[in-house]
């Protein structure tokens, strides 16, 4: 169960056209339950295209996605012209991921009076301001207890309060197991809470390694398919495949201890082939000096 939960991307690329650029490439990324993962670069570097490929809505041009957590997006531009007022349209979504029609309606409006968007609860969709369409959006992906949620400038069009209860909303996910991965333009958005951060940089994604202070890096080798325990996941700064069942684990070096006994005491263990001394990594070359 804990597998399907577990999204991994390995050598991932992704291009539009047969013979279009690269709009990313070699991508690997391990996000693992539990964890909150931020996704920063500068406008046009792929952020977006990443989110598509974690949330499933692209297939990779190449590489692999493994994992099947049950996964909610919201774009940052939602599509409000639908035939229905915002609580049917919350209620119609409810039954499809199994409750009810009245469980569905409850669960409609809690969510939209938790945005502030109880008032206009019978308010056509094609009517709703961009902020009211966006706290919809917001509903619909939470609604679902999803155990992947994806948020690509989520925040974008809501007022204060509501960008204060999306905040809440993540928190909630995490510490009930689920995984978030977002990308927003305001840098202090969860300042100081996600735990990884990478850059989209030239078609590359980038492991953020500039604030990690000293770090131990983990060589490990397993079966083809075997999955790294979640311990050592979370503890990484940036996670890499480098064979069909090796990897490459970069970590705090306050974590290495910890990570290590995770590693030995899994059923089936990993085998440790390398530990590298700690040091400071240099800082990430899509960062700004």
């Amino acid at each position: 169960m804990h597998q399907d939960r577990e999204l991994c991307l390995t050598g991932v690329g992704r291009r539009y056209g047969v013979r279009g650029p690269w709009v990313l490439r070699g991508v690997d990324l391990v996000v693992a339950p539990g964890t909150l993962v931020r996704i920063t670069g500068a406008n046009g570097s792929g952020k977006s295209t990443l989110l598509r490929l974690l949330a499933r809505l692209d297939l990779p041009s190449e590489g692999r996605v493994t994992g099947r957590p049950r996964t909610a997006y919201v774009p940052e531009r939602f599509p409000s012209a639908l035939p229905f007022t915002a609580v049917g349209y919350l209620t119609h979504l409810g039954t499809l991921h199994g409750l009810g029609r009245k469980a569905a309606a409850r669960a409609a409006h809690t969510w939209l009076e938790r945005f502030g968007a109880g008032p206009y609860a019978g308010t056509p969709m094609a009517r709703l301001s961009k902020g009211g369409s966006q706290k919809v959006a917001v509903a619909q992906a939470l609604l679902g207890d999803p155990e992947l949620l994806v948020l690509d400038e989520a925040w974008t069009g809501l007022d204060g309060p509501a960008r204060a209860e999306l905040d809440r909303a993540v928190a909630e996910r995490t510490a009930a197991g689920g995984a978030v991965v977002f990308v927003d333009h305001d840098p202090r958005r969860l300042a100081g809470v996600a735990d990884a951060i990478h850059t989209v940089a030239d078609g590359a994604l980038r492991h953020r390694t500039e604030d990690a202070g000293p770090v131990t890096t983990v060589v490990v080798q397993g079966p083809p398919d075997g999955r790294l325990p979640p311990e050592a996941v979370r503890a990484a700064v940036a996670v890499a495949e480098t064979a069909p069942g090796g990897h490459r684990l970069t970590v705090p070096a306050s974590h290495s201890d910890a990570v290590l006994r995770a590693l030995l005491t899994a059923r089936p263990p990993w085998h440790v082939m390398r530990v590298e001394p700690a040091g400071a990594l240099p800082p990430d070359p899509g960062s700004r000096p």
